[in-house]
């Protein structure tokens, strides 16, 4: 495809797009597919007919100038306008193909609450693609600014992002058997602090820290570990006790006790997108299919 004298070409806009958080300009050339004198070759062109500088030259890394700020952005509505009428025609093809990208916060949606819905989704479209990405919460929500998905997972609030709520969250200890704090319903914040705390590094993290900030209170972090499992696997076998989401938690479990920690600490977990009236066909289906079958729906 030929672009009209003076304006970029697609492959020169996907470059651009690339450059942000490469470690250099051949780097982002390598992410689509460009050898390095035809990245050279593109950005340059792309400087030449935009008339300025895009990326600081004398900048350690890749830094965008101003001028490669504000065409980036831009750069990412012409790509996400593409992906819009690609979906169009899917739609008119009864959803019979299309593609849907998902961001999701870690194992409390990726384990409890997507699955089910991908389930249906896959049942009643199995034309359409369903990519889903696991990231930290902070980075679904600057994915979806980047359009790099199109619905992610969050947590509430979210005021500038339209939401569909999907469920609500709350922490919970996570204790061997037969420990002493085992004996009782709940646990309390300070007593669970005069243990060894076993500490998550997925998306709840940051919850846990403010529940003992609020407490008054600093817990003995022995061990900080990402993979539930791992987590699951050191707490029984004695290395300390930890504290979950609840929704990452699985069935009963040998060896392990999971109960309510006081005070409650709680949050509300959503679909998210940057306007729900202008979701593709496909995004548009998953949030229509999530609206019906979520518990928390009209929250």
């Amino acid at each position: 495809m030929r672009a009209e004298a003076g304006l970029p070409t697609l492959r020169q806009l996907e470059l651009l797009v690339a450059l942000p958080g490469a470690s250099s300009i051949a780097a982002a050339g390598t992410k689509v597919g460009m050898s390095a004198s035809a990245t050279s070759h593109a950005l340059r062109a792309l400087e030449t007919g935009l008339g300025c500088a895009l990326v600081d030259r004398m900048a350690a890394g890749v830094v965008m100038t101003h001028a490669g700020e504000l065409a980036l952005a831009h750069a990412r509505d012409v790509f996400a306008s593409l992906h819009q009428v690609q979906s169009v025609a899917a739609a008119a093809a009864g959803l019979q193909t299309g593609r849907l990208r998902i961001g999701s916060i870690g194992p409390s949606t990726s384990l409890r609450l997507l699955p089910p819905l991908l389930e249906k989704f896959r049942r009643r479209y199995p034309g359409v693609e369903v990519n889903v990405t696991e990231r930290a919460d902070a980075d679904i929500e600057q994915d979806l600014v980047e359009r790099k998905v199109e619905i992610g997972v969050v947590r509430l609030p979210q005021p500038s992002l339209d939401t569909l709520a999907l469920a609500t969250d709350e922490l919970v200890a996570v204790l061997p058997k037969g420990h002493p704090l085992a004996k009782g319903a709940t646990v309390a914040v300070r007593d669970l602090a005069e243990y060894p705390l076993i500490l998550t590094q997925a998306g709840s993290q940051d919850m846990v820290m403010r529940m003992f900030d609020r407490a008054g209170v600093r817990p003995k972090i022995a061990h900080e570990l990402f993979q539930v499992v791992s987590i699951l696997e050191f707490v029984a076998h004695g290395n300390g006790v930890s504290v979950l989401a609840s929704l990452t938690v699985p069935e009963p479990r040998e060896g392990l006790v999971f109960l309510p920690i006081t005070p409650r600490v709680a949050r509300r977990v959503a679909l998210a997108c940057l306007d729900a009236t202008r979701l593709s066909p496909a995004g548009r289906a998953f949030w229509e299919l999530a609206r019906r079958e979520s518990p928390a729906r009209g929250g």
